[in-house]
C-alpha cells in the first residue's frame, strides 16, 4: 500500500480528509473512558476476578460470616491504588502531549505564511523551520538556506546520537529559488507509515513549470523526521508527509509486552497449588457441616434449623467456608510486590556507585518489573564493540600495495618509510589515503579557531579521517557535491557522483567520483575482507593482503580493506541509469539497489588494509572475571572478523589461554560441510564433559545459518554444553536467534549491547541492558536497564539483582504466611462451632490485618541486606543460591506453610483454653487470637532480618504500638461491636500472660531449629554472616575453574582466614582440591555447594523442541 501526498495543497482538497492531522495523543485513557478501562484491565487478571467474586458472595447475607467490608475494603483501596497511579501517569503524558501539539510553526497555506499550532499541520503542508526549531512531523526536505541545499540535524531524540547527519534536498528541487518556494506544487509518492527510521522509498514528481513531471527518487537522506533539530542552518523547508501518531516515531512508540520472572512463574504456581488446596478444605468442611448440621445440629434446643429448606441448602455451608478461606490468597500481594519492585528500581536509579563520572551518566532502570531476575541470570550475551570495547577507534598500522607500514610503536603515522612515501608521493599511498579521506559520510565543519573539526556517524570513518589528515590527506570541505583535499601542499577537488552506502549484507561501502583535475571516473570502495578481496581484478595477487588481516586480526585490531578501480565514461552511464531506476522503485527498493551495486564493484585493485584500535574498557576482565565466577556464563556475539573477536575474548577472560582452554572452531560453506563440524564439536564437548577444562566454540555467521537452519537441535544441545562461545559476522537477527534458543532451554538470559544493531537481541532476552556509548542510545532506550560502562554490570547482578531476590523471595512467602496463619485459626475454631463456618475475628480486624496490621513491617525489608556489598563482591560464588532459586520453591515455601499452621495451632490453643473456659465474648478471645498473630509476625519480622535501620526498628515495633493505639480507639466507640473489649483485655495480668505463652511457644522451636542449622548445619551465607559479625577480614583463595554442566563438580572455593584470638571453626574452609576439604567443627564435611551445574541429576532442565 501507498500514500500519495499533494504537495502545497488546497485545504478543500478531499486528500486532507484521508490522513490524520498531526495532533500527538500517548494517552492511554481519556476522561469518559478512564474508569471502564481501567476497571476492565485490573478484572483481566485472574487473581482480581477471584477476589471479586468473593466480594460479591459477601452480598448474600445468608452466607457471609464477616461483614462485606472485610473484603470490598482492601478490594476498593488495591483498585484505587492501581488505577491511581495509572491516572497520574497518563496525566504526565496528557501534559506532555499537550506541550508537542501547541508549539507554534510556521506553514504555507494559498501562499501565505501563517502561524499556527504544531496539531493543524495537515499532510502536504509546507513547513518552514528555522535554526534550532524542533522538527514537528516527518517532512521531505525541499529548501534550504544553503545553497548546495543541504542542512544539518541532530537526531538524539530520535536515535540517541549527538554527531550532526546531513540532510539534502531532492535533485529535482536544486536550484529553485527562494521566493518560488511557497508556490510550489507536485505529488510525493511513499508507502503508508511504519516505524523504520532508516528507511525511505518514495518518488517526488514536480508538476509544471517547475519541472516536467520527471521522478525524482526519495530516500531517508532527503527526510527530517519529528523530534529533531535543524542545526547549523539558517532556514529549510519541507512538505508534511506523515504527521501525529503516524510519524515514525509515533509509529515506533508502544507499550512493549511485559516480561515475567522465574520469580512471578513461581509465585503463579504457588497461587495455583494453595487455590487448589482451598477447593480441597472447602469442599471437606462444607460437607462435614451438611452432615453436622443433618445430625447433631437438630438436636440442639439452640439451633433453629427449619425442618425444610431452600434447594441452595447444601450450598449454603461450603459457600461460607470458600468465604472464610478465601484470605489464604492474600489479596495485597499484588500492590505489594508492585511496591517494593518500584523501589527496586529506585536503587538502581540512586546507585551514585554506578554513575560514570566521564560522561555524567547515571544507570536507570526502564523496567521496574524484573529486577529480582537480575540475581537468576544464567546466561549474559554481550556484543563487542562499544560494549566490551571503548569504541574510540585509533587507525595503528596498514599495508599499503604489500608494504606493512608500522614502527615499533604500532603507529604507522610515525613509520619513517611511509613518511618518505607521501613526501616523495607515491602513485599507491597517494590512493591508499584518498580513499581514506573521501570514501565515507564525514561531514568536515571548520571551527572558530580555523582548525577542522569532522562529524562522523561511524567511529570506524572519523579514525580514519583524521588518520588521513595526520598523513598530510586532508578533507577540507564538502560543498554540496564537491569535495576539496590538500595534500602536502598541493589542493585536489573531486565531485562526487554517486554514493553506495553501506549495508549489513554487503559489508562495504563505494563512492563513485569524478576527479576535478582530469575528469577521470573512479570507483572508491572500502568495506570487510570477505567483500573486498573475493572482487579483486582477475590478475591481481591478494595473497598478501589476505596475510595482513590475519596478522592484524591476531593482534586484536579491527581490520578495513581498500580499494578503486577506474570507469569508463559509457560503462557509468549504462550503470548511473540502472542505478537511477533501482532507486526510484518502491517495491524492495533495497535489494534492487544491492543488485546494481554489485555490477559496479568488480575488477577493484586492492591498495591496501587499515588496522583500527578499539581498547577494552576500564574493568572488563574484572567483571568477566567475577560474574564467571558466579557460575554466569558468557556468549560474544560481534560482526567482527573471527581472529580478531578471539584475541579480545582472550584478553577480557572470556576464555582461558591454553592449556586450561580450548577453542572448538565450528565452520563450513556448506551444510555437509558444517554439519561434521558441528558433529565433531559435540563429540569433543561430550568427552571433555567431565574435565576441568574451559572449552569454548568459535562459530562465524555463515556457518551459524546453515546450523540454525539445518541442525536446530544439535546446536541447542552444543549450547547447553557450552559455558563460553564466540560467534562471529552475526546479523542482529542471528543475535536474536542465539538468545531465543537459551531461553528454549529455560535459561535466564541477559542481553547486553550498545547500538541499534544490538536492539533485537536485547529485547528478545529476560533481561536486556543497554549501554549509553557512542553509537547512541537506541539500544539504552529498549533495553530494561541502561548503564553507562560495562563493569557496572557486576554491581547490577552481584548487588542489586541479589538483594532483589532475597526481598522479594521473602515478601511473596510471608505474604502467603500471614494469610494461612489467620485462615487455619477460623478453620480450627470451625471444629469447635459446629463446623458452621463462623468467623472468630470481627469484620474491622480482618479488613485491618490484611491492609495496616501485617503490611508495614514487611514493606521495609526492602532495606534488608543478609550480607554486606563488600561481601557479595568479594564473593560472587553465593550467587547460585539464587540462581538455583533455593530462596523461593515448593520446599522453602513448605517451610512457610507448616510455620503457618504450627503457629495457628498455637495462637487458637492457648487462646481457646485460656479464655474459653472463663465464659469470655468470642470478640475477646478473637482479640486474644489477633493480638497473638501480630505479636508472633512481629517476632517472625525480626528473626527473618539480617540489617537493622531505625526504618525497620519503627515499622516493627510501631506497628506493634500502633496495633493497640487504633484498638483502644475502636474499642470507645459503642457501635462499633468491639465496644470495651480492648480495655478490658490490657487490665488482665491473664492478657498479656497469653500473649507470652504465644510468643514463647511459637518461636522457641522456630529459635531451636534456626540455631541447630545455624551452628551445625549453616550456608556458606551464614557462614559469612559469622564472619562479618566477628569481625574478620574474609578473602578468596585460588582462582575459580570452570564447571563442566554435566557433571557434579565443586564450585570456586570459599574460604574465611581466622581472626586472632578466635575459634579455630573460622579456618579457612576449603582449598582448591576437592579432596582436601577442611571440616566446619569436628567431624563435619563441608561442601560449599552441591554443584554450580545446572545440567546437575539434582536440577534438570528439559530443552523444549522447537
Amino acid at each position: 500500500m501507498k500514500r500519495f501526498v499533494y504537495i502545497n495543497d488546497d485545504e478543500s482538497s478531499p486528500t486532507h480528509d484521508l490522513y490524520c492531522d498531526n495532533r500527538i495523543s500517548n494517552r492511554k485513557y481519556t476522561l469518559l473512558n478512564f474508569l471502564p478501562k481501567n476497571l476492565m484491565e485490573q478484572f483481566s487478571r485472574f487473581m482480581n476476578q477471584y477476589f471479586l467474586l468473593i466480594a460479591c458472595l459477601q452480598l448474600w447475607s445468608l452466607i457471609t460470616p464477616v461483614n462485606p467490608a472485610s473484603t470490598w475494603g482492601p478490594l476498593i483501596f488495591i483498585f484505587a491504588v492501581s488505577a491511581t497511579k495509572e491516572a497520574w501517569d497518563d496525566y504526565n503524558r496528557y501534559l506532555s502531549d499537550k506541550k508537542a501539539n501547541e508549539k507554534q510553526v510556521w506553514i504555507v497555506r494559498k501562499g501565505i505564511k501563517k502561524h499556527i499550532q504544531a496539531q493543524d499541520i495537515c499532510v502536504g503542508n509546507l513547513v518552514w523551520l528555522r535554526e534550532n526549531d524542533e522538527v514537528p512531523c516527518d517532512l521531505v526536505l525541499i529548501g534550504t538556506s544553503d545553497p548546495q541545499g543541504l542542512c544539518y540535524i541532530e537526531t538524539a531524540a530520535l536515535d540517541g546520537e549527538t554527531d550532526l547527519k546531513t540532510r539534502v534536498t531532492p535533485s529535482a528541487c536544486m536550484g529553485i529559488d527562494f521566493e518560488l518556494l511557497h508556490k510550489i506544487k507536485g505529488v510525493i509518492e511513499c508507502p503508508n507509515p511504519d516505524k523504520d527510521i532508516r528507511r525511505l522509498d518514495a518518488n517526488l514528481r514536480l508538476f509544471p513549470p517547475f519541472i516536467d513531471n520527471d521522478v525524482c527518487p526519495l530516500t531517508i537522506k532527503n527526510t527530517i523526521l519529528q523530534s529533531c533539530y535543524l542545526r547549523n542552518t539558517e532556514w529549510a523547508c519541507g512538505v508534511a508527509v506523515y504527521t501525529g501518531n503516524e510519524t515514525k516515531l509515533g509509529m515506533s512508540r508502544g507499550i512493549p509486552e511485559p516480561k515475567l520472572t522465574a520469580m512471578d512463574a513461581m509465585i503463579d504456581k504457588l497461587t495455583g497449588a494453595i487455590f487448589v488446596f482451598q477447593i480441597v478444605v472447602v469442599m471437606v468442611l462444607g460437607i462435614a457441616g451438611n452432615v453436622w448440621k443433618d445430625t447433631e445440629a437438630r438436636k440442639q434446643w439452640y439451633v433453629l434449623y427449619p425442618d425444610e429448606g431452600p434447594w441452595y441448602e447444601l450450598l449454603v455451608i461450603p459457600l461460607r467456608f470458600e468465604l472464610l478461606c478465601s484470605i489464604m490468597i492474600p489479596i495485597s500481594i499484588k500492590v505489594s510486590l508492585d511496591l517494593v519492585k518500584s523501589l527496586y528500581a529506585k536503587f538502581i536509579d540512586w546507585d551514585r556507585e554506578m554513575i560514570d563520572l566521564e560522561t555524567d551518566t547515571p544507570s536507570h532502570a526502564t523496567n521496574t518489573a524484573i529486577s529480582e531476575d537480575l540475581g537468576q541470570v544464567e546466561y549474559i550475551l554481550t556484543d563487542k564493540t562499544g560494549t566490551l570495547t571503548e569504541n574510540k577507534m585509533v587507525f595503528r598500522i596498514c599495508c599499503i600495495s604489500g608494504n606493512f607500514y608500522g614502527n615499533e610503536a604500532g603507529d604507522a603515522s610515525k613509520d619513517k618509510q611511509l613518511l618518505n612515501a607521501i613526501s616523495s608521493g607515491s602513485p599507491d599511498v597517494v590512493r591508499f589515503l584518498t580513499v581514506m579521506a573521501i570514501c565515507n559520510t564525514v561531514i568536515p565543519v571548520p571551527s572558530k579557531t580555523g582548525a577542522i573539526l569532522y562529524k562522523a556517524q561511524s567511529q570506524d570513518e572519523d579514525a580514519l579521517v583524521h588518520a588521513a589528515a595526520k598523513l598530510n590527506m586532508v578533507l577540507v570541505c564538502k560543498n554540496g557535491n564537491i569535495l576539496e583535499l590538500r595534500f602536502n601542499t598541493s589542493a585536489i577537488q573531486y565531485e562526487v557522483l554517486e554514493t553506495l552506502e553501506f549495508t549489513s549484507d554487503r559489508k562495504r561501502m563505494s563512492v563513485v567520483v569524478r576527479d576535478c583535475q582530469n575528469g577521470k571516473i573512479l570507483l572508491l570502495s572500502k568495506g570487510a575482507d570477505e567483500a573486498i578481496l573475493p572482487y579483486a581484478s582477475p590478475g591481481q595477487q591478494t595473497r598478501i593482503f589476505n596475510e595482513a588481516v590475519e596478522q592484524y586480526s591476531q593482534l586484536g585490531l579491527r581490520t578495513l580493506c581498500l580499494a578503486w578501480r577506474e570507469l569508463k565514461e559509457d560503462e557509468y552511464e549504462e550503470w548511473s541509469y540502472m542505478f537511477r531506476e533501482a532507486s526510484s522503485t518502491l517495491v524492495d527498493r533495497e535489494w534492487r539497489i544491492a543488485e546494481v551495486c554489485q555490477r559496479l564493484e568488480r575488477d577493484l585493485e586492492v591498495l591496501g588494509v587499515t588496522a583500527i584500535e578499539d581498547r577494552l574498557q576500564d574493568g572488563v576482565p574484572e567483571t568477566i572475571y567475577t560474574l564467571r565466577k558466579a557460575g554466569i556464563h558468557f556468549w560474544m556475539l560481534t560482526g567482527d572478523k573471527q581472529n580478531t573477536a578471539i584475541q579480545i575474548a582472550l584478553s577480557c577472560n572470556f576464555i582461558s589461554p591454553e592449556p586450561k582452554g580450548q577453542l572448538l572452531l565450528i565452520d563450513g560453506k556448506t551444510e555437509e560441510e558444517v554439519g561434521r563440524s558441528l558433529e565433531r564439536v559435540l563429540l569433543t564437548m561430550r568427552t571433555t564433559a567431565s574435565e576441568p577444562k574451559d572449552v569454548a566454540f568459535v562459530v562465524d555467521g555463515w556457518a551459524l545459518e546453515i546450523a540454525l537452519k539445518h541442525y536446530w537441535k544439535a546446536f541447542t544441545e552444543l549450547a547447553i554444553l557450552s559455558r563460553t562461545a564466540i560467534c562471529c559476522r552475526v546479523t542482529p537477527s542471528q543475535k536474536a536467534q542465539l538468545v531465543q534458543i537459551l531461553k528454549s532451554c529455560d535459561y535466564r538470559t541477559l542481553a547486553i549491547g550498545d547500538g541499534g544493531n544490538d536492539v533485537r537481541m536485547i529485547q528478545q532476552a529476560d533481561i536486556g541492558v543497554g549501554i549509553s556509548g557512542r553509537e547512541g542510545l537506541q539500544a539504552a532506550r529498549a533495553a530494561d536497564y541502561s548503564i553507562g560502562r560495562f563493569r557496572f554490570l557486576k554491581r547490577l547482578i552481584l548487588v542489586h539483582g541479589r538483594y532483589s531476590y532475597n526481598r522479594t523471595a521473602f515478601l511473596s512467602q510471608y505474604s502467603f504466611y500471614k494469610s494461612l496463619l489467620i485462615c487455619f485459626i477460623q478453620i480450627f475454631f470451625s471444629f469447635i462451632s459446629g463446623v458452621s463456618g463462623t468467623s472468630l475475628f470481627n469484620s474491622v480486624s480482618l479488613m485491618a490485618y490484611n491492609v495496616f496490621y501485617t503490611s508495614i513491617p514487611v514493606l521495609v525489608s526492602v532495606l534488608d541486606k543478609d550480607l554486606s556489598e563488600e561481601t557479595v563482591m568479594q564473593h560472587p560464588q553465593i550467587l547460585f543460591y539464587c540462581q538455583a532459586g533455593r530462596l523461593l520453591n515448593p520446599s522453602t515455601f513448605a517451610g512457610w506453610f507448616g510455620r503457618s499452621l504450627f503457629h495457628a495451632i498455637v495462637v487458637f490453643v492457648i487462646s481457646i483454653h485460656a479464655y474459653a473456659f472463663e465464659k469470655s465474648e468470642m470478640e475477646e478471645v478473637g482479640m486474644v487470637a489477633l493480638s497473638g498473630c501480630i505479636w508472633l509476625q512481629a517476632f517472625v519480622v525480626t528473626l527473618e532480618t539480617n540489617s537493622f535501620t531505625i526504618l525497620q526498628h519503627l515499622a516493627i515495633w510501631g506497628n506493634l504500638i500502633a496495633f493497640y493505639v487504633i484498638n483502644w480507639i475502636v474499642s470507645a466507640i459503642p457501635s462499633s461491636g468491639m465496644y470495651t473489649i480492648m480495655f478490658r483485655l490490657c487490665r488482665q495480668p491473664s492478657y498479656w500472660l497469653t500473649i507470652l505463652l504465644i510468643v514463647v511457644g511459637g518461636m522457641g522451636p522456630i529459635l531451636a531449629i534456626k540455631y541447630f542449622r545455624y551452628t551445625y548445619r549453616p550456608s556458606k551465607i551464614n557462614t559469612l554472616q559469622q564472619a562479618e559479625r566477628l569481625g574478620g577480614p574474609i578473602l578468596s583463595l585460588g582462582n575459580i575453574e570452570p564447571q563442566q554442566r554435566l557433571i557434579e563438580k565443586e564450585v570456586a572455593p570459599l574460604s574465611i582466614t581466622q581472626p586472632k584470638n578466635r575459634n579455630p571453626v573460622y579456618e579457612p574452609l576449603l582449598s582448591d582440591s576437592p579432596s582436601t576439604r577442611r571440616s566446619f567443627g569436628p567431624g563435619t564435611p563441608f561442601d560449599f555447594f552441591q554443584s554450580q551445574s545446572r545440567l546437575s541429576s539434582n536440577y534438570t532442565r528439559n530443552c523444549k523442541d522447537n
